[in-house]
């Protein structure tokens, strides 16, 4: 019996050293941390780069506070991944929409991802009645110019929504004084950061306390920049064409009324399910025009869809 059991003893002992030097061997470490992080599907704490800015205003990581935040808005982002996957498919399909008329106006390029965060790049439609990709309110929306109506709504189009979007940041920069501020008045308005600004007698956005939404915004905006910026790194893996592109289109006038959109939408080879795909600011399948107002109608080029 004494022979089993040492026998026993010693195959435990083999057990436990090859479980332990297993342990090791696959242990993260240093060097194999980010391959680890790209190649498998373990979930692992994320390393807040010791630099980050928003339109070159830079976050104070060395606050703990300020550091959790961060933190927590990279892991929210990072392990949400098909929602993650189809960011960067939309980006690709509309930054480049976005880019120029941000640059036109003087608006940092950052900016982009505010709009990821508002609508996830979609035409979306908020509880309080807030629309399209910039999320512009209906009062927002008039007072920059846009058309609101029953026939058309411009807060769907994405180039006079981004130059709406454009105007209110750079009116909130010089009211608050800084590109943090400004963002942080798209989602709770001009007077209710300067409210709250002069209540806690502070000066910038990362020493107010707000709300849980408000709270979160700007560390929300700074992860989908950086995981954005940088897929690999945080295991987003995917080639070129899987991303999605801008079927190119051509700019027809109107300056009547149009009776049937599905019928002019057969005059040019569609139907008037892609009319709207291209055209989602026109709401309803007539345009009234009493005004005789100069509208224009983007047409997918030929060969992009296959219409029955």
């Amino acid at each position: 019996m004494k022979i089993v059991e040492k026998a026993l003893a010693f195959v435990g002992l083999l057990s436990l050293s090859a479980l332990f030097i297993y342990a090791l061997q696959d242990a993260p470490t240093d060097e194999n941390f980010e391959k680890k992080l790209i190649n498998d599907y373990n979930v692992y704490a994320l390393q807040v780069p010791d630099n980050l800015d928003f339109a070159g205003e830079q976050m104070p990581l060395k606050n703990p506070d300020i550091l959790e935040r961060m933190d927590r808005e990279l892991l929210v982002n990072t392990y949400w991944q098909s929602n993650g996957l189809l960011m960067f498919k939309r980006a690709r399909k509309y930054f480049p929409i976005m880019e120029p008329i941000l640059a036109k106006y003087g608006v940092p390029d950052d900016f982009k991802y505010l709009a990821v965060i508002e609508s996830g790049l979609t035409n979306a439609v908020s509880p309080a009645g807030a629309r399209g990709v910039w999320q512009i309110m209906k009062s927002t929306g008039r007072e920059n110019g846009l058309e609101i109506n029953t026939n058309v709504d411009e807060r769907y189009n994405l180039e006079k929504a981004t130059e709406v979007a454009c105007k209110y940041l750079l009116k909130s920069k010089e009211q608050l004084g800084s590109w943090t501020l400004a963002a942080a008045a798209y989602n709770a308005g001009n007077a209710g950061v300067s409210r709250r600004l002069k209540e806690q007698n502070v000066t910038n956005y990362y020493d107010l306390l707000l709300g849980e939404e408000t709270g979160r915004y700007l560390f929300r905006i700074v992860a989908l920049k950086e995981i954005l910026t940088n897929p690999t790194k945080y295991g987003f893996n995917f080639r070129e064409k899987d991303l999605y592109n801008n079927v190119p289109t051509y700019k027809v006038e109107v300056d009547t009324a149009v009776t049937n959109f599905s019928k002019f939408a057969e005059n040019f080879g569609i139907n008037y399910k892609i009319l709207k795909l291209h055209n989602p600011w026109l709401r309803e399948r007539h345009l009234n025009n009493k005004s005789r107002k100069l509208y224009f109608i983007d047409i997918p080029k030929d060969g992009y869809y296959d219409v029955q």
